[in-house]
């Protein structure tokens, strides 16, 4: 399925949302709950955007690339690259205003450090896939910058991965289409999650947050 209209596209950054918990992902993207934080936390690559429009850098036979705007119509999703380095290769593809072929490397800045999960393959994942819609190409390899240990690390960019990524957004679509936010599933990571105080996990197993909200507005 196809996304024509960029109104129907998803956050990619939602994708990390949603693998940590669908319920988060739902609180946020779709009743849009703690409006406020969401835009702080979603909209810090958008706002750089606005602020500092996507700048190129040429280095010998690489391009940089920063705050690079991506989206994927197949996928119905639309977010922002921190960077993607272009190496000059005859194999690449011509890119607009610059001589010669590119290979694109989508790379990621992350705070922390390396994951065990794959939560940050799968967003840098979800960015190659997009690139490779919107420049006919194959990404092959990218790479995540993590500031805790100062170096990045490289990330082979599977079939299997693209694979998991096209799973994952299309049960997020489905959601979305829907409106269908999941009810709670207590865990561990309920206390490391920053919504715990709006999902209220204890309080809301067979009630929807907006419809808790709704309610005590009336009362």
């Amino acid at each position: 399925m196809a996304y024509s209209d960029d109104d129907d596209a998803l956050m990619l950054s939602g994708i990390q949302h949603f693998h940590f918990c669908k319920r988060q992902w739902a609180l946020i993207h779709i009743e849009q709950q703690w409006a406020e934080d969401f835009r702080t936390i979603e909209g810090q690559h958008l706002h750089r955007n606005a602020d500092q429009p996507f700048t190129r850098e040429k280095r010998g036979d690489k391009l940089v690339v920063r705050a690079m705007p991506v989206k994927s119509r197949q996928l119905g999703i639309t977010g922002i690259c921190d960077v993607v380095e272009f190496i000059r290769d005859n194999s690449g593809v011509e890119i607009n205003g610059a001589e010669g072929k590119y290979v694109a490397y989508p790379v990621e800045y992350k705070r922390g450090k390396p994951k065990l999960e794959d939560i940050d393959v799968l967003q840098l994942t979800a960015q190659a896939m997009c690139l490779e819609e919107m420049l006919l190409c194959d990404v092959r390899t990218g790479y995540i910058f993590y500031n805790e240990i100062k170096h990045r690390i490289e990330v082979p960019l599977t079939d299997e991965l693209k694979l998991k990524v096209g799973s994952i957004l299309e049960e997020m679509q489905d959601y979305y289409r829907r409106g269908y936010t999941p009810k709670v599933r207590t865990g561990a990571f309920c206390e490391s999650c920053s919504l715990q105080h709006i999902c209220l996990p204890k309080l809301m197993n067979k009630q929807t947050v907006k419809s808790y909200v709704e309610g005590k507005i009336r009362e």
